[in-house]
């Protein structure tokens, strides 16, 4: 896997020595709170450490300064290859939040895509009650596609229904991010 840079950050392939990183903002209720996953355990991270070492569509975003894990970027080419579409997601750890991270590797991520990888469309989902991310995305110059309601759940209600959720889609064209430059 590549490796990309920026200003502040580094970019790269998790290890399975990030656990503690990633048990940081893992174990965090609030880093979750819209994620298909609930807290993760020191021993989940530690696993998740090591399969995330083994998937490419899984980035560490490090602190340039001390090389600390911060956060991850999910970002996957979708079916059929051919259409050329990839998805972005991410979580960040809260106590690295409102510093313009998530914004400086997700642009990174998304130029490198569409100028290395010819990528031609890059799509992201988001709950419409989580703000920061779906201005994230709107920051990134994504357009709102949809509003899907009700159209998926995660979680359950103590008595064990679903918990359904909303989801805001958003995109980005390759002609548009170039347009924007």
């Amino acid at each position: 896997m590549k490796i990309l840079e920026t200003e502040r950050l580094i970019l790269r392939r998790f290890s399975s020595e990030d656990w503690k990183d990633l048990y940081e903002y893992l174990s965090n209720v609030k880093a979750v709170k819209y994620e298909p996953y609930d807290v993760f355990t020191m021993d989940e991270s530690k696993q998740e450490a090591v399969n995330r070492a083994n998937l490419e569509e899984f980035w560490a975003v490090c602190l340039k300064e001390n090389k600390k894990v911060i956060g991850n970027l999910y970002f996957k080419q979708q079916q059929p290859d051919e259409f050329l579409t990839w998805e972005l997601g991410y979580v960040f750890n809260p106590l690295y939040g409102r510093k313009g991270y998530a914004t400086e590797s997700c642009r990174r991520i998304i130029d490198y895509a569409f100028k290395e990888l010819k990528t031609r469309r890059i799509t992201a989902m988001c709950n419409p009650k989580n703000a920061p991310s779906w201005m994230l995305l709107e920051r990134l110059g994504m357009g709102k596609e949809g509003h899907l309601r009700e159209n998926m759940y995660f979680k359950f209600d103590e008595q064990g229904n679903p918990i359904w959720a909303d989801t805001y889609i958003y995109s980005v064209l390759s002609k548009e991010w170039f347009s924007n430059e």
